[in-house]
Parts: C-alpha cells; structure tokens; sequence
C-alpha cells in the first residue's frame, strides 16, 4: 500500500470522491462504500513542480501554504536546527508531537557497526520472551479445547439433574441414555467386558438387559430405584431385575461423583487459564518496550537511493513533528497545525563525549526542511497520526499482531471462558441477531433517511449541524484562525533564516 492509498484510508480524500467512500466506526477508518478499492487517485495529496511542469506527489495532505529550505554545512552539527525549532515553538504552540524519528545508514560506515551491536542484544531479549510466548500459546489451545470437552459433558450431566425436579413419568431420557453409554464405554469396558450390560447380554443371554438399563429414567436417589424396579418386578424375571438393579445403582453413583469432580476441575481449569492467559499478557508487555527500541535502531529501508553509497561515511535521517494550536468548538476542535519535516543526509562522525561514556554520532552534512500548514479538526489530527503509525507497521511489521491473530482463532471460547474466570460470564449469542427496529420514516426513505443522526451530550441534530459550520469556518483558509498559524509559520522560518545569517524577505 503506497502513501497516497494510506491518505485515503486515513481519511485525506478529495471531496469530490468523498461519496465513494464510508467511514467505519470499529477500526476509525475510511473504505470504499461498494466494496472496490482504495485508489491513489483520490487523495487529497500535495503535489510539486520537479522539473519544467512536470509534477510529482509528495505523499502529504494538501496545505493551506508551505515552505522549504535547503541548508548544507560541513562544519557545523545539524541536531541545532530541531532544538532551535522546538524550543521556539514551544513558546507559541500549545502542542508539539513527534510523529517520525527515523534513519539509514551505508553498510560500511562506522555508524552502522554501532547501531548494529545495539540492536543485536535487544533481539535477543526479544526472540527469549516470543518464545516462551509462543510455547505458552500452544497450550492456551489445548486448554480451551480440554474446556470445551468438559462443557460438553456437563451438558449432560445439568441436563439429568434439570430432569430430577419433574414426575417420573414425564422426565426426558436423551440425556441419561448418552451418559449411560459413555458408562459401559469408559467404565465397564464396553461389549468386550463380560461384565458390562452388553457383555451380560451376549455371555450370559440377558437380552433385555441393555434395553431396560437404557429405558430407566433419571432417578434422583435409591428409594426411586427400588420403586421402579419393583413396578418391572411383574413383568421381568427376578435375575434380570437384581443385575439391573445393580448397574443401575453403580451408575448413579458414578453419575454423582464425576459431575462433582467434572465441576471441580472445571473451575480448576479456569482458574489456570485466567492465569496463563495473564502471563501472555504480561510477556506482551514485556515484549512492546524492546520492539519500539528494535522499531527505532532498526535502519529504515531506503531502497536503491543515489544519496547513500556503502562505502561512504553516510547516513540519512527522517525527523517529523507536529506543532498545533486547539480551540474547541462543542465537542471537537480545530487545530491550527505546522507539520516540520527534516530530512537530513548527513556524515556521521562518533565522539566521545566524555570520559567512560559510549561513542555517539554527531551528524554534519545537508538539511531539507518542509513546514505545512494546516487546518485540521481532531479527527483529522487522529487520523494522521494513526497514518504515520500504520505507515511505520508496513515498514517494520508488528509481531504482536501476530499473536492478537492467534487469540481471534480460538474463537469466542476464550472471551467466555476468560470473562467465567473472571465471574461475569459474558452472554451468549451473537449480537448482529439483534436486529434494530426501524422508525416508519426510516422504512419509507430507506438509504435517503439522513435525520436519525445520533445526538451526542443531549444535543439536537439543529446544534450538532450548527457545531459543523462553525467548525468549518474556523479551518476555512481566509479565516482568522489559519491566518495566525500561517503567520507563525512563516515567522518560524524567516527566524531561522536570520538566526543561520542567511538571506531572507
């Protein structure tokens, strides 16, 4: 996915192809409304001459005005002209983030040994805590799976005992038959075992055996068994009722002993998954530190540039920060905003800067500076912060994404097991089976039904409408507003210029 696709998803689009896309409220991002896809051609991007009439895309919104500066010394650090621009700012701005910090270095240079050694030992520390991650994942599976199994038998079991409260004669037998085979199956050793129902119905030719066993309802306690043998008693010969009577008896109580030990083991069971699923979380958390370390050390893939040779002391460096000033309008705000971007390409060369302390690099080389202006709302603001974070997923990759996609395929037995753990089971059902009722003019005008827009604080669609305008007002390019931040750009710029000596108007 290219920069100007990341515009569009994030929300930069032009408004004349607004209609093609909507807004989706689980991620808070834009997608195509008819299931196409993102196009390029949609973003509201900044373009610039390169070369007689020839424009290019520079992978930025749209400002209201920009300006660029060139500087190159080969005598002087280029970390002063960040610090000055911060600190100045910082007088003025109410706000100042830092979206980008990010270098390349040739593979031959003196930089990129160090950097190297850095990052080797916290890759290590990361491939220690994914493994054990990842082992304590495995089991995380076989657990839920042991879960399921046990709910399945419970199942049963709960569903004997709902039967207990019932007459006799009206209790249903589903349940009690399959629990009754997983009896002769794990118990008595099936038809193989002469002594089971099946096997005394084969060896020893009690042919009606197996069917009154599986005929006997769920019986609460002996007095009830002894009363239905007893009605068989006229019937049924006397051998065969005692045979019965004692596989019944042995039954029940198999029946009453492995469900209490079948929910003691379940509660067991979710005892230690809550904590294992606490310790992955834990590990997690572990992990994120060293990855944003690795995330910085990690050289940015600058592809086949001319502006980096291997054999050349060289490195580049992306710098680029956000200064905004807020004035909120109901429940938004509007935001004057200066985006600085520092590109610099620059020869590093390693210091000591005192006794016992590592070698540090000290840049010199050449500077390109860009500052934006904008007008953006906070949602604008969001989305282009999230822009840069999903830009920096795309170069490095996330790992614990990774392991979120592992949790999503156990399913929602991990949610439920997990919130049951936690003693506040979560509801079953899905909640797309609810359906929203629709008012009657919402019927009739179907997708042309605009005025069920959601009230937000307890305000009318009149004063949301009303909030809209004048937020729009405010980052409208002849307002009073953006003019004091172009103002401040500007002033920000030919500061620089003079405080440099250079030429400046």
């Amino acid at each position: 996915m290219d920069r100007s696709e990341l515009l569009v998803k994030h929300g930069f689009i032009k408004s004349s192809a607004k209609g093609k896309y909507k807004f989706n409220d689980k991620i808070k991002e834009w997608e195509p409304s008819e299931g196409g896809k993102l196009s390029s051609k949609d973003a509201d991007e900044e373009n610039r001459e390169i070369a007689f009439s020839q424009y290019d895309n520079t992978g930025y919104p749209k400002p209201v005005k920009s300006y660029e500066l060139e500087m190159e010394v080969f005598d002087l650090s280029l970390e002063g002209p960040y610090f000055w621009f911060v600190d100045t700012l910082k007088q003025y701005v109410q706000h100042v983030d830092k979206l980008e910090d990010s270098f390349s270095a040739s593979e031959n240079s003196a930089f990129f040994g160090v950097t190297q050694q850095r990052l080797g030992a916290q890759q290590d520390k990361i491939s220690q805590f994914l493994a054990a991650t990842g082992k304590m994942i495995k089991e995380l599976f076989q657990m839920v799976r042991e879960l399921r199994i046990l709910d399945e038998r419970l199942n049963y079991y709960e569903e004997v005992e709902s039967q207990l409260a019932k007459p006799m004669n009206e209790r249903s037998k589903s349940a009690s038959m399959t629990m009754k085979g997983m009896f002769i199956d794990l118990v008595q050793g099936g038809g193989k075992s002469a002594a089971s129902v099946y096997g005394m119905a084969r060896e020893l030719e009690f042919i009606t055996l197996p069917d009154l066993f599986f005929d006997t309802p769920p019986l609460r306690n002996t007095e009830e068994l002894d009363k239905h043998v007893n009605n068989l008693a006229a019937n049924f010969n006397q051998s065969v009722l005692r045979v019965l009577t004692r596989h019944l008896r042995q039954y029940m109580e198999w029946r009453k002993r492995t469900y209490q030990e079948h929910k003691t083991r379940k509660g067991f069971m979710l005892s230690y998954l809550r904590q294992h699923f606490d310790i992955i979380q834990m590990y997690i958390t572990w992990i994120k530190p060293y990855l944003r370390y690795v995330n910085k050390l990690t050289l940015k893939d600058k592809g086949n540039t001319v502006d980096l040779i291997s054999a050349f002391e060289g490195s580049l460096l992306d710098i680029e920060f956000l200064a905004r000033n807020r004035i909120p309008v109901g429940d938004s705000g509007a935001n004057g905003c200066i985006l600085y971007t520092m590109n610099y390409r620059t020869r590093p060369e390693l210091k000591v800067v005192q006794e016992g302390y590592q070698r540090g690099p000290v840049h010199i080389g050449k500077l390109v500076l860009n500052a934006r202006i904008y007008g953006w709302s906070d949602e604008q603001v969001a989305g282009y912060k999230k822009l840069k974070e999903a830009e920096a997923l795309l170069l490095m990759g996330d790992i614990s994404n990774s392991v979120k996609e592992a949790m999503e395929s156990l399913g929602k037995d991990l949610e439920v097991y997990l919130a049951e753990a936690r003693g506040s089971k979560k509801e079953e059902g899905n909640e797309g089976d609810i359906k929203k009722k629709k008012s009657l003019m919402e019927k009739m005008l179907g997708d042309f039904y605009t005025s069920g827009r959601k009230k937000s604080k307890g305000k009318s669609v009149r004063e949301m409408r009303a909030q809209d305008e004048k937020l729009a007002a405010m980052l409208d390019k002849s307002s009073d507003f953006l003019k004091s931040t172009r103002t401040m750009g500007y002033e920000s710029m030919k500061n620089f210029k003079k405080s440099r000596n250079m030429f400046h108007w």
